[in-house]
């Protein structure tokens, strides 16, 4: 499900759109009506994956990335990966969803925001990987349970591995956010999420141990539904 391949591509690559979701159906529906008409003229190869958390635990964003990459590969030969949070909305057909030699970060101007990038460390809303450079990095720490933290911690795994992150203009990056409110289950401090990012071990925390436990597998026609507690 959600699956768009074209003979006459912008690009050959193929790339998984992966999309970390709980209890967000409003925003889903709107995500998946207002991007698949945009990444059609963009006329690249794609196919939407959204990984939904079951269960009790605590949200955890980052988990459902690393999920989505490693399920993904059981479904096609993917190129390139395109991490993207549910309730940003792309405004401009030539933020072009592909990879470039260096990790991308693509939602650099968010009206949130002003339009401004935050600061400069910022790595987060929606993030694009070559296979390799996400292998290379170990992925997302696997720590970050609740809402925060985890992009930063991403910038440093990115940086620590000699990549430079390319961002596009201002002019063209560009997202509206379809805001939703975080409850406390999402929510995690700034102050809760310092000392966590300075114990994360890159290479002992990642795509290499995470666990997980498949749920259920569904083929939408807007999109493939993972379904996964952690």
């Amino acid at each position: 499900g959600g699956v768009s391949y074209h003979d006459r591509c912008f690009s050959h690559e193929k790339n998984a759109i992966i999309i970390p979701y709980r209890n967000r159906l409003s925003q889903l529906n709107t995500f998946l009506n207002h991007m698949h008409p945009i990444l059609v003229r963009q006329q690249i190869n794609y196919r939407i994956f959204v990984i939904e958390q079951v269960g009790n635990s605590t949200f955890n964003r980052a988990m459902l990335f690393n999920i989505g990459f490693l399920e993904s590969l059981k479904y096609d030969v993917f190129d390139c990966f395109i991490f993207h949070d549910v309730d940003l909305l792309l405004e401009n057909d030539y933020n072009i969803y592909d990879c470039k030699n260096a990790p991308s970060h693509l939602s650099v101007a968010v009206d949130k925001f002003d339009y401004k990038i935050p600061y400069p460390e910022i790595f987060g809303g929606v993030e694009v990987f070559k296979k390799e450079q996400f292998l290379r990095i170990n992925g997302f720490s696997n720590l970050f349970w609740g809402w925060g933290g985890e992009d930063d911690d991403l910038y440093a795994r990115t940086i620590s591995k000699g990549y430079i992150i390319h961002r596009p203009p201002e002019s063209v990056a560009r997202y509206k956010m379809n805001q939703f409110k975080h409850t406390t289950d999402y929510f995690m401090t700034k102050e809760r999420t310092r000392p966590l990012s300075m114990q994360t071990f890159q290479e002992l925390d990642g795509l290499n141990s995470i666990a997980y436990f498949p749920i259920r597998k569904i083929n939408y026609r807007l999109y493939t539904l993972l379904m996964v507690n952690i």
